[in-house]
């Protein structure tokens, strides 16, 4: 598989309708990839809370729209990243949109583990209930966002349904750019999976932005890192390792705790 993860930069001197044109045309121009992935609430900034209201979206907002189209355009599985969501008859929530190269909605994931600690995006927007997983020709993917990383059973929820492959858009902090990677790394590992994760670049409501999107092999094996500003990160790799790694160091099959089963 060919995947391309588009590291956005999201500075507060571009509109928002001027980004949204902008990557869709980045989309566009990685026809011939398999799978395309955006970062976390890439309209915004993850950390622009005052602009949630203002620039939330129904589903099948604007975001939506133009995605849809750069994705049937381009042939491309996309995963959209995330927008604020405006649900009519409930609150706002961070909600990852995943077209298939037809341009049709293939998921929808509603992020579980909102950041903030009682404030901005915890306070913000509801939380979701519903782990996503969407199948590709050649992989299962497990949808997470950013700060789901730090909690290792939601991935274990995800492999239990099935899942190969995990994205993760996010917004991360450069001030927290080491635990980023170490995470990252740690999710792969622990369920022999690949990890793609993409986050932004630039600064936003005056945070600066990690960058440095990044893919895991199921071993934990950087693959491809990006640098700190914007950039295309676009690497190959093999579905087929999961099931390899998983049969030659079958360490999922010795879980205990958290199943329906008695020790052994």
């Amino acid at each position: 598989m060919r995947a391309s993860l588009l590291q956005v930069a999201v500075n507060e001197d571009e509109s928002v309708e001027s980004r949204r044109r902008r990557v869709a045309a980045l989309v566009r121009d990685q026809a011939g990839a398999d799978l395309v992935v955006l970062p976390e609430l890439w309209t915004t900034g993850a950390f622009a809370y005052e602009e949630f209201g203002t620039e939330a979206e129904p589903l099948e907002g604007p975001t939506y729209k133009a995605m849809a189209k750069a994705a049937s355009e381009a042939g491309v599985w996309l995963h959209a990243g995330s927008v604020p969501e405006r649900d009519p008859e409930g609150p706002l929530y961070n909600t990852s949109l995943v077209f298939s190269p037809s341009g049709e909605l293939a998921a929808a994931y509603r992020k579980i583990h909102r950041f903030g600690f009682d404030k901005g995006e915890a306070v913000l927007m509801g939380a979701g209930e519903e782990l996503v997983t969407v199948r590709l020709p050649d992989t299962v993917v497990g949808v997470a966002t950013c700060y789901d990383l730090r909690f290792p059973e939601l991935f274990r929820g995800l492999v239990d349904a099935g899942a190969e492959t995990f994205v993760v858009p996010a917004g991360w902090p450069e001030r927290r750019r080491a635990h980023w990677t170490l995470l990252a790394r740690a999710r792969a590992v622990e369920n022999q999976a690949f990890v793609l994760a993409c986050g932004t670049a630039g600064t936003h409501a005056g945070v600066p932005q990690a960058g440095h999107s990044i893919v895991v092999d199921p071993w934990g094996e950087v693959l491809a890192e990006a640098g700190p500003g914007e950039e295309v990160l676009t690497v190959e790799f093999d579905p087929a390792t999961v099931a390899g790694t998983r049969d030659r160091f079958p360490a999922l099959k010795d879980r205990v705790l958290g199943l329906d089963r008695p020790r052994r």
